[in-house]
């Protein structure tokens, strides 16, 4: 793949209904909450203990200045994936859809012969953060990401900093399949710590086919005492070892709420990319995302 036909690039930039590039949050979920549903969701994560539907993210995107969203999966379901695709036809504003499939079953083609019609059904993901070390490297799993990029879907890599060497290995073997990796694999912001993070990521990032979202990262650093500053070596790596052109915001809205509201999560990338130049900060706010997942506007 060269560089010029990768999703993302200059000439792919979508254009928003308002003028203008297209604004896309690329990353968050909705639910319907329960306990049995939601384990994880524990007492210190009170405020996600509820429903959270398209009609609590609009206004939020509204007075953000997004023109949409890509839904990503909370559950590990059939089921859920249905329910997202089903909101998407229901609500304009869902540009895409990143679901679930069973990566490591027989039957994952046929599972996917019933999502990949639908028009906004743009790739999956699997939650790897919460499975062994080693799973990325199982045989059946990567059958699974055979099938993924056969498609011409997207895989996101939801994984922690200890977790990268296997997901350089996973891409590198996989080379015209498209990846991103959420929440920059969730570096120990409130402890500080760039190694051996810093390292792995720029190798991960080495390898044209990974994208990267720039989301998750209230959530890693001191929820309630959060400084802008703490993320600036965490985005100056990002944008030193991917570069303006595979970079995407997402707001991991509502996970982000212990931590902080929705308007401010986005303002630590717009803020961050005031700096730099109108067609970068397009690209990173929107852009990109529009070629990543093949948004139609």
């Amino acid at each position: 793949m060269s560089k010029s036909e990768l999703p993302g690039a200059r000439r792919e930039l979508g254009r928003s209904a308002r003028g203008g590039f297209l604004r896309v949050d690329t990353h968050q979920h909705f639910w319907r909450y329960t306990p049995q549903a939601f384990p994880w969701i524990g007492e210190s994560r009170r405020v996600m203990q509820r429903d959270f539907l398209p009609g609590d993210l609009r206004p939020l995107l509204d007075k953000a200045g997004f023109d949409g969203t890509v839904a990503v999966q909370a559950l590990q379901t059939l089921e859920e994936t249905r329910w997202l695709l089903e909101l998407s036809d229901q609500n304009p504003f869902i540009k895409a859809v990143v679901g679930w499939v069973d990566l490591r079953s027989d039957a994952v083609g046929q599972q996917f012969d019933e999502f990949v019609p639908h028009s906004k059904f743009r790739g999956v993901r699997h939650i790897v953060q919460d499975e062994p070390d080693d799973y990325m490297s199982d045989g059946k799993f990567q059958r699974g990401i055979a099938a993924v990029g056969e498609r011409g879907l997207t895989y996101d890599l939801l994984v922690f900093p200890r977790q990268l060497p296997a997901a350089v290995e996973l891409v590198r073997r996989f080379p015209s399949t498209r990846f991103v990796l959420d929440h920059l694999a969730k570096p120990e912001i409130a402890a500080g710590k760039m190694d051996p993070w810093r390292d792995d990521v720029r190798e991960l990032a080495g390898n044209p086919n990974v994208f990267c979202k720039l989301s998750g990262l209230v959530t890693e650093a001191n929820w309630k005492g959060w400084r802008r500053e703490e993320f600036t070596p965490y985005l100056d790596v990002a944008f030193e070892v991917f570069g303006p052109r595979r970079l995407m915001v997402g707001s991991d809205w509502p996970v982000c709420l212990p931590a902080s509201d929705y308007g401010s999560v986005m303002n630590v990338v717009k803020e961050y990319l005031a700096p730099m130049s109108g067609y970068d900060r397009d690209a990173v706010l929107g852009g990109n995302a529009a070629g990543f997942y093949r948004i139609r506007v």
